[in-house]
């Protein structure tokens, strides 16, 4: 018997020495240092900016609505955004396309005139989505969207070329040829879904080489491209067949979303699972430029017009502090093999579901309802206030950059995935609070700067910090919110103010070295502005 209580006494030691291991591993790897070294004075060359060429929204008749058009306004000063892409251009709510009596054709460019000038007066282009189907046009009656967008081919395929003649030259006439060569025309929504389109492959090609001759036959000089397919599909036979039939194809245009298992959610309770790979927009991205590069048109443009880490309007990862960070780091990786990656959406108001009935729900937006700032918003707030000239950094999740004053600006960032997997879905798991976990410190070093004063600002992004949708979940996730609490959650985590701001002075030997605690999703942005 004692023999058998000095066994079990033996075990419980080796438990508890165990769990001291453990604990002291975790605590040592909690304490580890990363280092972030840069010489200011060795640039690699103009930053690349394709993160700010587009940004997507929902459909074209959001745009005609106030709220709408004033949270535009805001994320191009705050974002910079040069182009929007939006659904629904065509579609009868905006009274585009009727026929008379005896089927001849009447065209009426109102509402879209109210839209274009509107984007043109805020230095907005528009990058045109060419779709979907006017009913007095539309072959069948399938519809997607609460808003009912027709989906089916032409019944005549004449009309239709006929009618993107008169609207390129309507545009034409109205803002002039020169305006209209900077835009881009995608021809119609994820072909490759049924959802989408009610026909195949070689039907969308047929629709794709009408609009492109009757594009190119107002001005052979205006950009015409394709497939805009979800899951970055059809490249090589999209090349291909335009190659082989003398097409016009100026771009190559497609969709990618970090999604390990779900489905295209039109009724809002579809379940998603983010990828456990952070990086694989990334990574399909680069594969899409390579099938480009070993393709018979090589140098085509290469434009993503969708992306997120979901594509469902009900996935709570895009509230969270978690976006910001798994955007910076696709963004930092994918930009090299893209023109443009343009995120899907800038705002909440988004209705393929029909209207959402709480301010927070999982929406695309980077702006809600109420004009609350998510996470992700800051994550390209910064990215617009980097300088022009990337300096030379080894770490892969940070970006280094001076202007033409010699202001140096620093965004660093951890992105790290921690959804249990298969377990449960993003509706559910990231619905709740999750505190950061603390990783240890961040040692930023910079050297080759010139002596003298500068301004040091620091702004963070992450758990608590411009982190919005925890400061909802902490008024207990009302239905609704009151104008109080609106404004409690922006003055609260909207702040424009830096988090801190002082004076420091760069010594002769031109260095700098900071220091800042680092947590899981942590986003750093520090500037040093030359006094």
């Amino acid at each position: 018997m004692r023999k058998f209580n000095l066994f079990k006494t033996v075990c419980a030691l080796v438990a508890i020495m165990q769990c001291v291991q453990s604990s002291e591993a975790q605590n040592l790897k909690a304490q580890s240092v990363r280092v972030v070294d840069a010489d200011v004075s060795k640039i690699s060359g103009p930053l690349n900016q394709a993160y700010k060429m587009c940004v997507g929204a929902g459909r074209a008749n959001e745009g005609l609505r106030a709220d709408w058009q004033r949270q535009l306004r805001m994320v191009k000063k705050d974002c910079g955004f040069e182009y929007i892409r939006f659904h629904g251009l065509l579609t009868d709510d905006m009274g585009v396309y009727t026929e008379d009596k005896q089927g001849n054709p009447i065209y009426n460019w109102q509402y879209i005139d109210e839209l274009y000038d509107f984007l043109l007066s805020i230095k907005v282009r528009p990058f045109v989505e060419l779709g979907f189907m006017p009913k007095a046009l539309a072959s069948g009656n399938q519809t997607v969207f609460w808003w009912k967008g027709n989906i089916t081919q032409p019944k005549d395929f004449n009309k239709w070329a006929d009618l993107i003649k008169h609207l390129v030259a309507h545009w034409t006439e109205r803002y002039g040829a020169a305006e209209v060569q900077q835009w881009y025309f995608e021809v119609w929504n994820e072909p490759n879904l049924n959802i989408f389109f009610a026909g195949k492959q070689a039907d969308y090609f047929k629709l794709y080489e009408t609009t492109a001759k009757a594009i190119k036959g107002v001005n052979p000089k205006y950009r015409v491209g394709g497939p805009a397919t979800a899951g970055s599909a059809w490249i090589p036979e999209m090349i291909s067949f335009c190659k082989t039939n003398n097409v016009p194809l100026d771009f190559v245009s497609t969709h990618t979303y970090s999604v390990k298992r779900g489905f295209v959610d039109l009724t809002g309770d579809a379940g998603t699972i983010i990828n456990p790979d952070k990086n694989a927009v990334a990574k399909t991205m680069r594969q899409s430029r390579q099938q480009i590069t070993n393709s018979a048109m090589p140098n085509l443009e290469l434009h993503y017009t969708e992306w997120s880490s979901s594509y469902t309007p009900t996935d709570y990862l895009h509230d969270t502090y978690e976006e910001a960070s798994f955007i910076l780091d696709n963004i930092k990786r994918a930009s090299p093999a893209v023109t443009s990656l343009s995120y899907w959406t800038f705002t909440d108001i988004f209705e393929e579901n029909g209207p959402r009935s709480t301010p927070f729900h999982g929406g695309f937006g980077l702006v809600n309802y109420q004009d609350i700032k998510k996470p992700a918003y800051y994550a390209y707030q910064y990215l617009n206030n980097l300088g022009k000239y990337e300096i030379v950094s080894k770490d892969s999740s940070a970006i280094i950059t001076k202007d033409d004053r010699g202001n140096i600006s620093a965004l660093v960032w951890n992105c790290t995935i921690d959804h249990p997997g298969d377990s449960t879905n993003d509706q559910v798991y990231y619905r709740r609070e999750h505190p950061a976990q603390p990783i240890g410190q961040l040692h930023l070093n910079l050297s080759g700067l010139k002596p003298g004063k500068y301004q040091l600002q620091i702004n963070k992004t992450g758990y608590r910090a411009h982190d919005a949708y925890t400061a909802y979940l902490d008024l207990q996730a009302p239905a609704q919110l009151t104008r109080q609490q609106a404004a409690l959650i922006k003055q609260q985590q909207n702040n424009e103010q830096p988090l801190a701001t002082t004076t420091v002075t760069v010594a002769g030997n031109g260095t700098f070295s900071k220091t800042l605690t680092l947590a899981q999703n942590d986003v750093y942005f520090l500037r040093l502005i030359k006094d």
